[in-house]
């Protein structure tokens, strides 16, 4: 079984990063603050160098911090800015692994379990990890660790930029961390160290028995020590919610040099496409809808997306939705890694089609609906779907074509039915011999037709859970002229049922 291996990114100047990052011209020399009012007065939440040298402190208040260092300046927190941008470089670090998760206010998770050969080794990874975190302006610490609660302390109270922890020295590399690396609250931490117990050796020398009946009414996590001592020793297993809760089939590519010009990324493109088609066949599943993304070097992430009428499982064919597309992303300084996602996969078994395997060379009906909407927009392609009414012109509705269901659905079999359906029946003039019979000759569109051949009637009554008590019945006649052309005509009521006049007659639809 592989070793589970987690990483812990801490930005310990998240909210002034973000700040300086949004306000470039700033003069660093001189004291800055960023503070929040709370009830006891307004607290500074973030500091930058020159305020630290002076002896300012987050946490101070503001009065606090001024009688320090008068020139102090201030802005208000964006708290909830700071909590949007670290979600948004949550979803930037999938580039290393597809699980992350947001770790409180200032932090991250990363469960990159199998995924360090990919950049040459973990020692590797972390080294690219705090690399780009700087080119992004971000100050940070990063652990990796067996557990979660080792990767977190090792972050936060390691000392070093990137640390490494491997389960033989995890013991070791955590028993001279003070006792607040175990994720405790305040109170507890200060009654451990009243008793003397100031580092994770001191806490670890104690017997659990003896852990457990001093702290048995601390239920909660944060506040049970020993419990907290177990989850950084591996010994119970800690689950965190990703931002990604249910993983889709993914791949990822890397690039030695930056990639700055769109055309190049089409071959990348068709190889991503390959790979997570082979994932897809081992699931026996295929795409519906998928995402490319392209990460830039500066943090930038390009998204396009694309969706399928059916599902597909055709390399070629995905890449070709992204054809339209590609030219929108802006390469800046270049792109060094890219991913394509399986947003939204079905169940897709593997069929054989001729008894020699040979493939088709046709398009298929879903293929050429995907390439219509990739060109066009899916909001300008539809395709008819039955509904539930014997009306002819209510029988039929237009629905999106990328949102038809997984399987057909099959449309009622009648007979006599024009393929051409007008939407709107059209009125025409009849000469007829007999007042309930078929016509013998019509006028449409100011053009005279000689009825030769006609068959009917067929009749279709109202809806009457629908309609009003004033709507007339339909005969409907298929009608030949002299020159061969088929019609499909109604009369509109009979002379007399007692819901109007004489009945009009209309053009409903044409055969071939």
């Amino acid at each position: 079984m592989t070793q589970r291996r987690i990483v812990s990114i801490w930005f310990p100047q998240l909210a002034m990063n973000r700040w300086c990052k949004a306000h470039p011209r700033r003069d660093d020399a001189l004291p800055f603050a960023l503070a929040s009012e709370t009830a006891h007065g307004i607290v500074l939440d973030a500091i930058n160098r020159s305020a630290h040298d002076e002896g300012v402190k987050p946490g101070q208040k503001l009065t606090d911090a001024r009688a320090i260092c008068p020139p102090l300046q201030i802005e208000p927190s964006d708290h909830d800015g700071d909590a949007a941008w670290l979600t948004a470089i949550g979803h930037w670090a999938r580039r290393w692994c597809p699980w992350t998760a947001v770790d409180g206010t200032d932090g991250l998770l990363l469960d990159i379990t199998g995924a360090a050969h990919l950049f040459d080794g973990e020692a590797a990874m972390l080294a690219d990890m705090h690399a780009r975190c700087h080119a992004l302006g971000l100050v940070a610490r990063i652990a990796a660790a067996p557990s979660i609660g080792a990767a977190w302390a090792l972050a936060r109270f390691g000392g070093d930029k990137t640390r490494r922890c491997q389960p033989d020295d995890l013991d070791a590399q955590l028993a001279p961390l003070p006792i607040d690396a175990l994720r405790l609250d305040g109170d507890t931490a200060l009654l451990l160290r009243r008793m003397g117990l100031k580092t994770i050796a001191n806490l670890a020398d104690i017997p659990p028995l003896s852990l457990a009946r001093r702290f048995r009414k601390f239920e909660a996590p944060g506040r049970n020590p020993l419990h907290r001592l177990n989850q950084a020793l591996g010994r119970i297993e800690e689950m965190v919610a990703p931002l990604v809760k249910d993983p889709a089939p993914r791949v990822a590519k890397r690039v030695l040099e930056p990639i700055l010009h769109v055309a190049i990324l089409k071959p990348v493109l068709l190889e991503l496409a390959q790979r997570l088609c082979q994932q897809l066949e081992d699931r026996q599943s295929g795409i519906r809808q998928v995402r490319f993304e392209a990460f830039r070097v500066d943090g930038h992430v390009g998204a396009l997306e694309a969706e399928t009428a059916s599902a597909v499982r055709d390399p070629a064919h995905i890449a070709r939705l992204f054809d339209e597309k590609i030219d929108t992303l802006d390469a800046g300084f270049g792109f060094d890694s890219f991913a394509l996602t399986a947003l939204w996969h079905e169940a897709m078994a593997a069929r054989q089609t001729h008894l020699d395997e040979e493939r088709y060379e046709g398009i298929a009906l879903s293929h050429l609906v995907d390439r219509l909407c990739a060109r066009i927009g899916a909001q300008n392609v539809s395709r008819p779907m039955p509904e539930a009414s014997h009306i002819p012109e209510r029988s039929i509705s237009w629905q999106p074509a990328l949102r038809m269901p997984a399987q057909d659905i099959a449309m009622p079999v009648t007979t006599n039915r024009p393929l051409r359906l007008f939407d709107r029946p059209e009125l025409i003039t009849v000469l007829y011999a007999m007042p309930e019979g078929p016509p013998r000759r019509f006028q449409w569109r100011r053009c005279q037709h000689q009825v030769v051949k006609a068959e009917g009637p067929e009749r279709i009554a109202p809806e009457w859970w629908r309609e009003r008590s004033t709507v007339r019945l339909r005969d409907y006649y298929v009608i030949e002229d002299e020159d061969g052309r088929r019609f499909w005509i109604y009369r509109n009521g009979l002379a007399d049922d007692g819901r109007g006049g004489v009945p009009d007659w209309y053009i409903h639809g044409l055969f071939a």
